[in-house]
């Protein structure tokens, strides 16, 4: 059955297929255990700074009304998101170490990932902006197949997918209009060590364009018109870095959404923002900080950035 929560046929501005989770995460700055998580739950909160974003994802009957509030008082619509009475929510487990530059995976129980068949709602299928979060590329192709006129589709991936399920993968690649990867993916997808012959290697499988992300080092933008690169907001504490790639890419989808343009340097724009975005993830546990902002505090925030970068 699908949540209850939104049955309205309004089309969102911006759809993300992904994850929801329980996480357990251990950092030097503390232990939660049981806190939210997911790819499609850190996309939509930084996402719904700017656009209606529907979310599509696939929870247990142990998924609590308190997480489920969280989305829906940031105006997601869950009428995607498809519940398993008798399943168990997806649950990971992670530590970070030292510079918490990668987490160290403790424990993954798919549980009802393992079922997840996603179908769109009809008014989802119609929506101009669409994001494939890091899912089988299996179920990113049904997703595609899904889609009626997308002005803007971008996609996320892993090593996990590149090296187990390459040749699917490189069939969702020439579907979609961008790719957000990070920079170890991006060598291991192409082979080459050098990061901007790893880039322009994946423009030629397919995308538009790419942007690779690099932790607190920034991101990198891959197109044919333009090379764009920026540093990351930069940050005194860093407390947990879980889900800051996907509000990244929710932030940045959120404002192409928003200005409805498709450009590169509309996309460059759209970087800044979810660079700003995915710092306030860092700062806190979960969605503590994130969950918690107005837009006037992201675009104070965004000005500092612009400020930070600018050649004088």
């Amino acid at each position: 059955m699908t949540d209850t929560a939104s049955t309205a046929a309004k089309v969102p501005t911006l759809c993300v297929v992904g994850t929801m989770a329980f996480d357990d995460v251990e950092t030097p700055f503390g232990k939660r255990e049981a806190i939210l998580g997911g790819s499609a739950t850190y996309f939509g909160v930084a996402a719904s700074y700017f656009a209606d974003v529907g979310a599509s994802s696939v929870v247990g009957a142990d998924f609590p009304d308190a997480f489920r509030a969280v989305l829906a008082d940031h105006g997601i619509d869950l009428a995607g998101v498809d519940v398993k009475p008798e399943g168990k929510t997806f649950h990971w487990s992670g530590r970070y170490e030292g510079a918490m530059e990668q987490a160290e995976t403790l424990e993954t129980d798919l549980n009802v990932l393992l079922e997840f068949d996603p179908v769109l709602p009809e008014a989802f299928r119609r929506a101009p902006y669409v994001f494939l979060a890091n899912t089988d590329p299996s179920i990113q192709l049904k997703v595609l197949d899904q889609l009626e006129d997308p002005k803007l589709v971008v996609m996320d991936t892993m090593n996990l997918w590149i090296e187990h399920t390459r040749e699917k993968l490189l069939e969702v690649l020439p579907r979609v209009d961008g790719l957000m990867i990070n920079d170890a993916e991006a060598r291991m997808l192409t082979g080459e060590s050098n990061l901007i012959l790893a880039g322009k290697e994946i423009l030629r499988l397919g995308p538009r364009f790419v942007i690779v992300k690099k932790g607190e080092h920034g991101s990198f933008l891959f197109s044919a018109d333009r090379l764009f690169a920026l540093p990351s907001y930069p940050l005194e504490n860093v407390v947990d870095p879980t889900g800051a790639g996907d509000s990244f890419a929710g932030g940045t989808m959120g404002y192409l959404a928003s200005v409805q343009e498709t450009g590169i340097d509309d996309i460059c724009r759209a970087m800044v923002h979810g660079t700003v975005v995915a710092s306030f993830t860092c700062s806190d546990f979960s969605l503590d900080a994130l969950a918690n902002l107005d837009r006037p505090t992201i675009d104070r925030r965004v000005v500092e950035l612009q400020d930070f970068v600018r050649v004088p």
